[in-house]
């Protein structure tokens, strides 16, 4: 059975999927359905949704469409995410590749790093980067990387522990391949599909540290974010739900989209533990 029937036999990583790709046209076509400036005043202040012909889900506290500010917050959130995930594979993937098939000092050198990273809290860390940094988006993109590479670095270190002594890697010294080659062409490739998983999930946190991030006023403030959004609407939530509710689903809409694709593809690059659960 092929990769793609297997993913199709998982109905919610179908539904994830279809969640996943609306957020995704969201964000490249909110420069065509809303070619202005998202912090634009278009309207008074609190309009309700639909209350207004054009202003499907309202206006702020300023004036400004919220609808227009969730599509912008979409290409956002969706960019940090994405970026800050291969940011830190590249960190991740090479310390855990070479800890994990050299061992000895090197492993232990290269894991005791490692815990340093893993022993202050995530989002603490995260909040020192970017303030350090000033908030912008390539700050937040490094803080996220930087808190966020030791449990790829984790997860590799353990599969090329499992992998350096299997038969077709002895084989590959035998003919004198180098360690660079082995570790290019004969393991990394069968560490992918748990690599993919990760990376999958390691989106989602990503977005929801964006948002923290921008809930507690470090985000960019150059750019519209579904974080920022509930912040700013935090002090009218009695007031203006929809100012919190909807950028709030946006979120949780995107999160559950992409853990539900992340279960999706482990079941498919990992048939026999699936049917094993």
């Amino acid at each position: 059975m092929s990769f793609f029937a297997r993913f199709a036999q998982n109905r919610g990583a179908l539904i994830g999927l279809i969640i996943l790709m609306t957020i995704i046209l969201m964000a490249l076509f909110a420069p065509f359905l809303y070619p202005d400036s998202p912090w634009r005043m278009v309207q008074r202040p609190f309009l309700a949704p639909m209350e207004v012909d054009g202003f499907l889900l309202g206006t702020d506290t300023m004036g400004r469409d919220v609808a227009a500010g969730i599509m912008h917050g979409a290409w956002v959130s969706l960019l940090i995410g994405l970026v800050s995930t291969a940011v830190a594979l590249i960190i991740g993937v090479p310390l855990g590749a070479i800890a994990g098939y050299y061992g000895g000092l090197i492993d232990d050198g290269l894991m005791r790093f490692t815990e340093f990273f893993q022993t202050i809290p995530n989002f603490a860390l995260a909040i020192v980067l970017v303030a350090i940094m000033q908030p912008s988006v390539t700050s937040i993109v490094l803080a996220i990387a930087i808190v966020s590479w030791p449990p790829v670095a984790r997860l590799v270190r353990a599969e090329f522990m499992s992998l350096r002594h299997r038969e077709y890697v002895e084989a590959a010294r035998l003919v004198g391949q180098t360690n660079r080659t082995i570790i290019l062409r004969q393991i990394l490739p069968n560490t992918l599909s748990p690599i993919i998983v990760l990376a999958s999930l390691m989106v989602a946190t990503a977005i929801l540290l964006e948002s923290a991030l921008s809930f507690l006023g470090l985000g960019d403030p150059n750019v519209m974010s579904w974080g920022y959004m509930i912040g700013a609407a935090r002090t009218v939530i009695r007031q203006a739900w929809w100012l919190s509710f909807f950028p709030g689903l946006a979120i949780l809409l995107t999160v559950l989209a992409l853990n539900l694709v992340g279960e999706g593809l482990d079941d498919a690059l990992n048939p026999k533990l699936s049917r094993e659960r």
